[in-house]
């Protein structure tokens, strides 16, 4: 039976006899937010549960309960023989930077962040190029020629995903209006439906007829209220489709699940460096399932199947945010 523990809380999470006393193999460290997060969190879990069934491994993990605890954490783990250490997030770089040295014969993985380091593997994606799709989806989709965009914390990384949605918006309805709003500057803001859905409610108060959530956790709250409100919302990370079936347009995957997999099937023998994907190495993509499957028409399959081949090839080049601090479209 496979094994896992859990250890929640300042205490629980970081108590040496707890974490010592399993046995040597992977661990994961879950952000804030929860690993049952429906988003960004568990695709990480996912993906050390697809490792775990098809090895017969155990690994053990730890739920963050404050930005306090990150430090801590990995070094509880790498001393009890933990390795590699997956990282989920990119609030445990700073951490991560301080801690790797001192343990030169642990493997860490950091997913969203780089660490140069080398005993650490940096695995990043390209979001901008899945979140292209999945703004041509929407600016397909609007009746309204108005979409959203609802941000979690403000910070580059979010505004890659926000940057790239609005240039597929535009690429295919060029009179288009993008709404963007973050949910906070704090990690609370992945953790916040309520406050995700009180900023989609202003959105569509303002004509927008789809919006998509790169929040976290705080997307499920997006994500219920453009259901009850009845237009389009557009998840992200994980498939987020049967939240709102039949309300949810499509999902940006980023396949969190994919990367932390690979890392428990290397082992101690993950290759390190920095890990970059995108939809070439079918890192990121979009979401057609029976849960949205009607509402993705063979037009919309076709101009966006098109345009991720172009993409691949160099074709049709997205800006990425983060290469520059700027965006070619313009948002509200």
């Amino acid at each position: 039976m496979k094994l896992m523990k859990t250890l929640m809380g300042a205490t629980a999470a970081l108590a040496m006899s707890a974490v010592g006393a399993l046995a040597d193999g992977p661990a994961i460290i879950f952000d804030l937010g929860g690993k049952f997060d429906r988003s960004f969190n568990e695709s990480a879990y996912d993906g050390a549960e697809r490792w775990a069934e098809e090895t017969g491994g155990e690994y053990r993990e730890i739920e963050l309960q404050s930005d306090a605890q990150r430090e801590q954490a990995m070094r509880r783990l790498a001393e009890a023989g933990a390795n590699p250490i997956v990282m989920a997030g990119f609030s445990q770089t700073t951490a991560l930077s301080d801690v790797a040295p001192d343990y030169p014969d642990t493997r860490f993985v950091i997913i969203d962040g780089v660490v140069d380091e080398p005993n650490v593997r940096s695995v990043v994606f390209r979001e901008h190029e899945g979140s292209y799709l999945v703004g041509m989806l929407a600016g397909m989709a609007t009746e309204t020629d108005t979409v959203g965009f609802v941000g979690g914390m403000d910070i580059p990384l979010i505004s890659r995903f926000g940057c790239g949605y609005a240039q597929g918006v535009k690429a295919v309805n060029e009179n288009a209006t993008i709404i963007s709003n973050f949910t906070g500057t704090t990690p609370a803001a992945w953790n916040d439906p309520v406050r995700g859905g009180e900023i989609a409610r202003s959105q569509i108060a303002q004509g927008a007829d789809v919006v998509y959530a790169a929040a976290g956790n705080t997307g499920t709250g997006v994500l219920q209220v453009a259901a009850d409100e009845g237009v389009f919302g557009i998840g992200v990370d994980a498939n987020q489709n049967y939240l709102q079936p039949g309300s949810v347009l499509t999902s940006m995957l980023k396949r969190v699940d994919t990367a932390v997999y690979n890392a428990m099937m290397a082992g101690e023998d993950v290759e390190t460096g920095v890990i970059e994907i995108g939809l070439a190495e079918d890192g990121v993509g979009y979401a057609v399932d029976e849960y949205n499957e009607e509402l993705i028409t063979a037009e919309m399959e076709l101009a966006v199947e098109t345009a991720q081949e172009q993409i691949i090839a160099g074709e049709i080049v997205v800006h990425d945010y983060m290469s520059d601090g700027t965006c070619p479209v313009q948002m509200q």
